[in-house]
């Protein structure tokens, strides 16, 4: 290890992004308990999405994948991209059979992003994309700011406060495409349905959701 990186390692000692515990010698990543006690989703598990052909995700919306979810997100814990789009990559390469041609992601509006610092989902999809050997490309807008999905409320409030809210980039052109659509959690599923929409305007062929996580 080159001295730099272990004085890095010494001031910022590696945690694992679902319980914030400091990882031990021999952990990588995520600590062992972590490993064995999420909640796993089973292959048969799939969230049904209006306009995706599926929607996968390897783990249930649930605590200490909430907690995660929450630091990756509100804390500045983009770190946890690395191994969040790991397991989204492992997930979706277990689970489709089909072929991907692109991944994409349902972006922030930008105004939200700039106070954020970064796009959660564009982190996630770039890491599956690398793992996959995927193109990536941010192929959507969001076209108008929206309340907070998680303060929406019921489903219906969901659906209402993401209608129309997302498009595709002018002159985009999907034709015979079929695109990985990846977000952090699926919820009701209004955003991923958005976004797909938009994806099949352009004449993607398919679209398959993607999410770390997802609520039962």
């Amino acid at each position: 290890m080159r001295p730099l990186s272990l004085l890095l390692e010494l001031l910022y000692p590696p945690k694992c992004p679902f319980c914030g515990r400091i990882l031990e010698r021999g952990e990588e990543g995520w600590c062992v308990c972590c490993q064995e006690d999420l909640p796993w989703t089973g292959a048969d598990e799939g969230k049904e999405v209006e306009g995706c052909a599926a929607c996968l995700s390897p783990l249930w919306y649930r605590d200490g994948v909430r907690d995660g979810v929450r630091r990756f997100k509100f804390k500045g814990g983009r770190g946890c991209a690395r191994l969040f789009g790991q397991l989204m990559a492992q997930c979706l390469q277990d689970r489709w059979t089909g072929r991907v041609d692109l991944v994409t992601w349902a972006p922030l509006h930008p105004e939200r992003k700039r106070r954020r610092g970064y796009d959660q989902a564009e982190l996630l999809a770039r890491r599956v994309g690398e793992l996959t050997g995927t193109p990536v490309e941010g192929v959507l807008e969001k076209v108008r700011a929206t309340a907070v999905q998680s303060q929406a409320g019921e489903d219906g409030a969901r659906q209402a406060n993401v209608r129309g809210a997302y498009a595709a980039v002018p002159g985009l052109d999907l034709t015979g495409k079929r695109v990985a659509l990846v977000d952090d959690v699926a919820t009701s599923g209004a955003t991923l349905s958005e976004c797909a929409a938009a994806l099949r305007r352009a004449g993607a062929e398919c679209v398959v959701g993607l999410t770390l996580a997802r609520a039962r």
